[in-house]
């Protein structure tokens, strides 16, 4: 199933260990438009589903595309109202940048365990040394851990930030 939110739990553990660092926003735009592709070849009956973009080169440009898409955003944002949500607007460039490289990789990271059409080195290889490294529910159960982790330290450094964590 594509846009599956197991893939957001990674970027919940790193925004969280840095926050000002890596922006979650950019990390999950990243998710969502990487898996586009997959999208559009279920929806057209064409497989094998996941091609192009689910590269490392290609998860480049989705990477080049996600940071030009918020920079898009935040011009038509001074222009036209856009809701503010996420205070994604005060964003500043590099938190983008290493959020939506570090969604784009570690989604053909994560796919590359999982599905068995994904050719994460082509045009130079069309070998995927990572399927089935380890087992799907174990995959799944550390995604969900890692976003667990991440709420549970967003949430100490909120409480912290509060005053009442001391």
């Amino acid at each position: 199933m594509p846009i599956t939110p197991f893939h957001f739990g990674p970027g919940a553990v790193l925004h969280a260990l840095a926050p000002r660092q890596v922006s979650f926003i950019a990390f999950c735009a990243a998710n969502v438009v990487i898996d586009v592709e997959p999208l559009y070849y279920m929806i057209t009956r064409q497989f094998h589903l996941h091609r192009f973009f689910h590269t490392y080169i290609g998860a480049t440009l989705i990477a080049v595309a996600t940071i030009a898409l918020f920079i898009a955003a935040r011009w038509v944002a001074r222009r036209v109202w856009l809701p503010k949500l996420f205070e994604w607007r005060e964003l500043a460039l590099m938190p983008v940048v290493l959020g939506a490289a570090a969604g784009s990789y570690s989604h053909v990271l994560l796919d590359s365990i999982m599905h068995d059409d994904i050719r994460p080195f082509a045009p130079f290889s069309d070998a995927n040394p990572l399927l089935r490294i380890i087992e799907l529910d174990t995959l799944h159960l550390a995604c969900l851990a890692a976003g667990a982790l991440g709420l549970f330290i967003l949430a100490l450094r909120d409480l912290h930030r509060r005053g009442k964590l001391r």
